[in-house]
């Protein structure tokens, strides 16, 4: 992978396509009770107006009763939230989930502790889902 990796943001690599690695990230939003709010299909967007990319897509979810309290305890934050998931394929084929890191965040807008969980609660599974 030869990308800049921004502060905050962890690239994990999948063990699955672009494809399978989206559908099973779906899965695990419903099955965890979130909310999938979007899902951008960059690529897909790319090839109606007749460019090419690899598989892009931006996954947009979040619970609001995790959320609200992080925005009404740092009302900017809500420029972060709902939080992403970037699925996308680098030029050697390779399937990779990045995102914008939990503990980043919390740490960006001082968040109590006591409300970090509610930014990286997912993270883990994110994880066991590119392992699986």
């Amino acid at each position: 992978m030869d990308i800049s990796q921004p502060e905050g943001i962890v690239t994990l690599a999948s063990a699955h396509s672009v494809a399978e690695t989206l559908t099973r990230l779906q899965a695990a939003i419903q099955a965890k009770g979130l909310k999938l709010f979007a899902h951008i299909d960059h690529s897909g967007e790319a090839a109606r107006v007749g460019l090419t990319m690899p598989p892009t897509h931006v996954l947009i979810y979040g619970n609001p009763r995790g959320g609200t309290p992080v925005m009404l305890a740092a009302p900017l934050i809500a420029l972060e939230l709902p939080l992403k998931l970037l699925i996308w394929q680098d030029a050697a084929g390779q399937a990779h989930v990045s995102y914008t890191s939990g503990a980043y965040l919390a740490r960006r807008y001082a968040l109590p502790p006591d409300l970090a969980g509610n930014l990286t609660g997912f993270e883990g599974v994110v994880a066991e889902v590119l392992r699986a």
